[in-house]
């Protein structure tokens, strides 16, 4: 087990570099000259060259990239244009606020999901099970942003149950942090719930043709214990290894939706960065997005090889 868990660690190194390589790439595309952006209304050619010389713009690029990697490890990500601060300070304000976010939509998701999943295999052809497809086909095709903008008018604007918007802190008031998340964690966690639905009742319907599940029914053990201490434990294999990369998505920014409740989200950092212009905490959001992702997968597959003992060998 060890020796697959190293194997997938080496995997994980280039895969590392490949991503600081698309990400610092993708600046060297951006139309204009960094340093005139830089200068703003000053275009005297001294004060250009000075910002040149600083962001090292006057070297060539496989050097650029080198000190860029270089101030990666010491965790320099650059400064915002906008704000002055470091890129590293603002990311890691915002990046508990999509913690928090995507761990609350992965509860819903699994609340939902996986009880669904089991409930339409077990009862596979009959209303449970076409009601289970219905919703997860639902959950599938409408739009996040339509959903969420759905229940404002309807649980804040009509029912005056939660607010619409905003964002408080969980140390600051716990149950206030809790309102404003209810409805965004929802709403990502429905469409993540739906394919968690579909992926559950496939895994399912596949253990439940099992000798092992046909011989313990023979046995005459209750039908739940065969369905949940035989049949789920093994069906949720391939739900693990879904949940860990869907949890990885969730990190790396759910745009649209901290963009309608106003969450101060990696989503919403990337937007408004995108919106002044902000090239280094754009570049310093996708990088940390591309990284979490990384590490999810990763971790994706350590679990897999710990939970399946097949692969252990």
């Amino acid at each position: 087990m060890l020796a697959a868990i190293l194997a997938r660690l080496v995997v994980a190194v280039p895969t590392v570099l490949l991503v600081t390589v698309i990400v610092f790439s993708l600046q060297l595309l951006l139309p204009g000259d960094p340093a005139l952006a830089l200068a703003g209304e000053e275009r005297d050619p001294e004060a250009i060259a000075q910002i040149r010389a600083l962001h090292h713009l006057d070297r060539p690029i496989p050097v650029q990239y080198l000190l860029w990697l270089g101030g990666l490890s010491r965790g320099d990500l650059g400064t915002s244009l906008k704000t002055g601060l470091p890129v590293a300070e603002l990311i890691a304000s915002k990046l508990p606020v999509t913690i928090e976010l995507a761990l609350l939509a992965m509860l819903v998701a699994l609340a939902i999901g996986v009880p669904a999943g089991v409930a339409a295999a077990v009862r596979k052809g009959g209303a449970i099970d076409a009601g289970a497809n219905l919703v997860a086909l639902a959950g599938i095709s409408i739009p996040n942003f339509w959903l969420g903008i759905m229940l404002i008018l309807l649980v804040s604007v009509r029912w005056n149950l939660l607010p619409a918007s905003g964002y408080t802190s969980p140390f600051e008031d716990p149950v206030r942090n809790l309102q404003t998340m209810i409805m965004p964690a929802f709403v990502l966690g429905t469409g993540i719930a739906a394919v968690m639905m579909r992926h559950t009742r496939s895994a399912m319907l596949t253990v439940l043709r099992q000798d092992y599940v046909r011989t313990a029914r023979a046995m005459g053990l209750p039908e739940g214990r065969v369905v949940v201490r035989h049949a789920l434990r093994n069906a949720l294999l391939p739900v693990v290894t879904l949940g860990t990369l869907e949890l990885g998505t969730l990190l790396s920014g759910a745009v649209l939706t901290e963009q309608v409740f106003t969450i101060p989200g990696f989503g919403k950092l990337v937007v408004d960065a995108v919106f002044t212009r902000d090239y280094p905490v754009v570049q310093g959001v996708v990088l940390c997005a591309g990284l979490g992702f990384v590490l999810m997968s990763l971790l994706a597959d350590v679990l897999y090889v710990v939970l399946n003992p097949r692969l252990r060998s």
